[in-house]
Order: structure tokens, then sequence, then C-alpha cells
């Protein structure tokens, strides 16, 4: 496996690893930037000596499907290791039922995965509790069944009820998701997204991104869903509407990446507000890194440098540990390093990011090379 150059201080087992791989550090190392130097006048990022992984991870959850997690605050402490100052707080919003002894819904199939508040609630509370001073942490609401999307604004105003100014996303929210065709998932109709304009409406007016995963297609039928996901931006397309994994999935390894990427520009051309997040390495192990492809992309994502967003989509299962988070991190912003400066600054420093949520940072400016 690749191993990308770290230059930040990290714990002995991992430091040891790295040394094994034979990877180079620099004799004096920079230290991690901190959250507030993101506020703007900070030096310029040297893309020579700084990490080319991400300063977001906008597809984080913090909750896995059995409610089993590792603990908010430690989560927290993987990102303090990493660059990441800024993330999206993901519960998962389809949970196994609260009885089951399954953790991994794949391996159970007949057992519900079904839409719940349940992680949502407990990612409200640990942030109230536990909100850390050294990273800015969005909340996001997970709960939306977009099959059945009736009850949503309700729900909403129960939120904003119980956590009154905390969430200010949506998602990740599935539109189709064929993993979990054995676990109950069905895909939205096109009946049930005319039924959308009402949660839709709320989060334009809240001015609330959301996030959808919605498969493009299969190996066997590669455009299969593209027509869900292409009407529901018809019909909404004043609302920040993020495209989860570029619409790619374990079930689709075989798209050829030029038909891949036409799709994807034809839609980000027709619809001004979509965006694409670039979070799971099922992009980077079946389609960046296969021969041919990178250079595809990374003109791809250089041409729409302000329409892409990047994310790890580590799950906080009990589990999993900061190796995991860190390996995850790593691959998923491999691509980042290929791309030209103004690409590099929008998405892998998060100027995207925060001009998505109007907030007040700044990504810094890349360094000009000696």
């Amino acid at each position: 496996m690749e191993m990308f150059v770290m230059r930040c201080c990290v714990p002995f087992a991992v430091l040891a690893s790295l040394l094994v791989s034979g990877c180079v550090f620099s004799d004096n190392p920079p230290a991690l930037r901190s959250l507030d130097s993101f506020k703007g006048g900070a030096a310029c990022y040297d893309r020579e000596t700084e990490p080319y992984t991400a300063v977001v991870d906008t597809h984080l959850h913090y909750r896995p499907f059995d409610g089993r997690a590792i603990p908010f605050n430690e989560v927290n402490d993987y990102l303090s290791q990493t660059s990441v100052r800024f993330a999206n707080v993901y519960g998962i919003g389809q949970m196994l039922p609260a009885n089951s002894r399954c953790s991994n819904y794949l391996k159970c199939p007949g057992t519900p995965v079904a839409p719940t508040v349940r992680n949502d609630f407990v990612n409200a509370a640990n942030m109230l509790e536990y909100k850390p001073d050294d990273l800015h942490l969005t909340l996001s609401m997970t709960f939306t069944d977009l099959s059945d999307p009736e009850p949503t604004v309700e729900l909403m105003k129960l939120y904003e009820k119980e956590y009154p100014g905390l969430f200010h996303w949506m998602g990740e929210v599935n539109l189709v998701k064929q993993a979990q065709f054995n676990n109950r998932h069905k895909a939205a109709s096109p009946k049930d997204i005319t039924k959308w304009a009402g949660f839709m409406a709320e989060l334009k007016a809240r001015n609330y991104p959301i996030t959808i995963h919605s498969d493009l297609g299969n190996d066997q039928s590669p455009t299969l869903y593209l027509p869900l996901m292409e009407q529901a931006l018809a019909l909404y397309p004043d609302n920040k509407i993020v495209w989860a994994h570029m619409g790619l999935s374990y079930e689709q390894k075989s798209l050829p990446a030029a038909e891949h990427i036409a799709i994807l520009s034809r839609l980000l051309d027709q619809y001004p507000n979509l965006l694409i997040d670039i979070s799971w390495r099922i992009l980077e192990d079946a389609y960046f890194s296969q021969w041919g492809n990178r250079p595809l992309y990374v003109d791809f994502m250089n041409h729409y440098a302000e329409r892409i967003l990047p994310g790890s989509d580590f799950v906080a299962f009990r589990g999993n540990n900061f190796n995991v988070y860190q390996q995850e991190l790593d691959v998923t912003s491999r691509i980042l390093k290929y791309l030209d400066d103004n690409a590099f600054r929008h998405i892998a420093l998060g100027e995207n990011y925060f001009k998505l949520l109007n907030l007040d940072y700044q990504a810094p400016m890349v360094c000009e090379a000696s």
C-alpha cells in the first residue's frame, strides 16, 4: 500500500510502522495547523512539507449501525492527531434493531436496517457535553427515510426544539443503496421524490446542505438508478445537494472513468448547487488507482475545483481504532496529492466547505513553488 510522507508527531507504533515502510521524515517537521490558523492571515500552505491529507472530513460517521460506538471524545482525538480540524458529525440514520446481535448488516441478510433518530440524538447530547475546543464540528441529521419522507418536517422541528441551533446539515441519507437491499431497504420511487418538497423547502430556508447516497447503477446496468438522482436535482435545483461517493459503490467497480466523468460533468454543469463528495476508499481502490484513470480524475477535479468535498467515510464501530481512521483518511486523500494548487486549496484545505456553510474560516493560500 502506498504510504504518505508523515510530517507530524504520531504515536510510536505508527511511527515505527512508517519507518519500516521506508517513509522519509523531514528533520524539522512543521507542527500541525491549529483551528485558529484557519481564521485568516495564516502562513501559506507548503505542499512540499505539510500533509496532503484533507483538513476537513465532511463524511464521518461518529455512530455505527448497532450503536456500540467508539466514544465521542476518542473520535475527536483521532482527528486532532491528523490534519483534520473540521468535520461533519454524521450518525448513521439507518440502524439495526436495538435487540439485534448483528453489527454488520452485510453479514445479516434479512435483518432490517431502518431509519431512526437514535444516533442523531446521541451525537447531539455528546456535542453539548464534550464539544472540543480545537475542532469545528458540524452536526448532521441522518434520520430521514427518503422513501417515506412525510414525517421529516415534524421531526426536524423536534430536533430544533430539543437541540436548538445545533444541527446544520442533513445526511448521509439513502436515495438508493444497493448494499442494503437484503436488509429491507428500498429505493425511493419517483413518486416518493416528489414528496420531498416540504423538507427540501425547510432545508433551503435554513441554508442546510443535504448529502444523498444514491448509487449510480451496478456492473450489470451502469446507469440503472441515475434517473432517480436526476429527478431529485431537477425538482430541487435550489437546494445544496451533495452526491456522496461520486455515485459509486461496491456494486459498481467497472464503469469506465471517461463515462463516469462525463455523467458527473453534465450534471455539475446543469445544476449549479450540486456538489460531489469524494469519500469512501472504493473510489481510490477501484477507480482513481486503476491504470490510466488518475489523470482523468485529476483533470476533472481541477476543472470543478469549487464543487468537490473530501471525506473519509470512517465509521466509528467499537472495533475500529486510530490506525484505521488514519488509513482511511490517507487513502481517501491520496488523489489530492496530484491536484493543482487552486483545487488543493478549495478541496483539501477546506475553502469549499467554509463557503458552503458560510463559516468564518478561510483556507490558507498555497505557497509558490521554490
